[in-house]
């Protein structure tokens, strides 16, 4: 990897180096995934399946080959357990949704207190139209699951576990292969949102024993509008569509409808193959530096981070777990995550200020928000060191 793979890094922000701290929200693109879209829409576009002629083949070669990339990436047993969809929130809707329609009033799913907002409207908006019960497990002062309380959650209507696999506000990495085999014990299924973890950790699904497990791809270096749930091939089967419209079908009459083998039964309409080629490429880029070397490298930079942090006087920590990963959430004196924000914008810094989308989480702290620095395999120790100075120097401002 080199940091001139990312051209938006030489950009200059308010006349200062970018200095990009903003990836759990989104990660920048390597010139190969640039290259990648590019290409789609100079040689190839074309809308995929069913066209014989040349340039949709082509198309859905590209597409079907991203597919089996993902397959490989996150060691699933078929492709057909690939679901291509918008991202993480829209794989958690199709999951929910058509999961869904098999619970019965007085069901129940278990999520935790510290998800992000995609993790709990959708199993929510099942509670209000179906009559499930949503529980929630409870963290500790430090940011970790109460494993105990989870444990005491599950009862015989327990259907689903739905946990993050790690924080987008704490870093906290959860244990989440034990998470799976409680769930297992208990007769409900699991889910994973691996929205945080893709980019950062070694993710193995069958490894894991996970049901299901959803992604966004521009949480990993590749485009927006792209995402993947994996599902359990024999769990997939048994569950309905989640829209309807073209390539989902199988024959569609006025007298009814028959639908597609799996994935495309749940891939109504167009798909997003640019985006899917994209992914495949951004897959292809972090596969060839390997997963364990960025995770290695990711660590030892947030422990860095954390350290030099912490020499500022009046910052508050929020998520100090054991095993976490490179998101970091804090507080300095009284000062407003959002004024904090903006100034040091103005010094070059992309950092993310407020809730991120886990409002539950900060009633949990007793905060309205936090600033969040949040590292990719492009960030340096330089980066860290300038951020602390920048952050020093915006805090004698107030």
């Amino acid at each position: 990897m080199k940091r001139e793979d990312f051209p938006i890094l030489a950009e200059k922000v308010h006349g200062k180096p970018l200095v990009y701290l903003d990836n759990a929200a989104t990660t920048q693109k390597p010139q190969c995934v640039i290259d990648a879209i590019v290409g789609c829409y100079t040689h190839t576009n074309s809308n995929v399946h069913r066209g014989v002629h040349h340039l949709s083949q082509l198309a859905t070669k590209g597409h079907e080959d991203a597919r089996r990339t993902v397959q490989h990436f996150i060691h699933a047993k078929s492709e057909r357990e690939i679901l291509f969809t918008r991202g993480t929130t829209e794989s958690i809707n199709l999951l929910a949704a058509s999961f869904g329609q098999q619970l019965e009033a007085g069901d129940e799913v278990i999520i935790s207190e510290m998800e992000h907002h995609s993790n709990i409207v959708p199993w929510q908006l099942l509670e209000m139209n179906r009559g499930i019960k949503v529980r929630v497990v409870p963290i500790t002062d430090r940011g970790e699951l109460d494993m105990e309380a989870y444990r005491n959650l599950f009862n015989s209507r327990t259907r689903m576990v739905s946990i993050v696999h790690v924080s987008n506000v704490l870093g906290t990495i959860n244990p989440i292969k034990e998470i799976i085999a409680i769930a297992h014990q208990h007769g409900a299924y699991a889910h994973v949102d691996a929205a945080q973890s893709i980019a950062h950790l070694p993710v193995d699904v069958q490894d894991l024993d996970c049901d299901f497990l959803s992604f966004s791809g521009h949480k990993i270096y590749g485009p927006t509008g792209i995402g993947v749930l994996y599902g359990r091939e024999s769990v997939l089967e048994t569950l309905p569509p989640y829209q309807g419209g073209g390539e989902m079908i199988g024959q569609v009459s006025f007298e009814g409808t028959t639908f597609n083998e799996l994935p495309y039964r749940f891939e109504a309409g167009t798909p997003n193959y640019v985006g899917s080629v994209g992914l495949a490429a951004a897959l292809d880029y972090v596969s060839a530096i390997g997963m364990d070397t960025i995770q290695q490298y990711e660590h030892e930079l947030t422990c860095y981070a954390v350290a030099q942090l912490a020499t500022i006087s009046g910052i508050r920590f929020i998520g100090e777990a054991a095993h976490r990963e490179g998101v970091i959430s804090f507080l300095i004196d009284d000062i407003h995550p959002f004024d904090m924000g903006t100034l040091i914008d103005h010094l070059g810094f992309a950092l993310r200020t407020g809730h991120h989308c886990a409002q539950p989480l900060m009633k949990r702290f007793g905060i309205e928000g936090t600033l969040r620095a949040s590292f990719g395999l492009y960030n340096t120790h330089d980066e860290v060191d300038a951020l602390i100075l920048a952050l020093k120097r915006v805090q004698k401002m107030f």
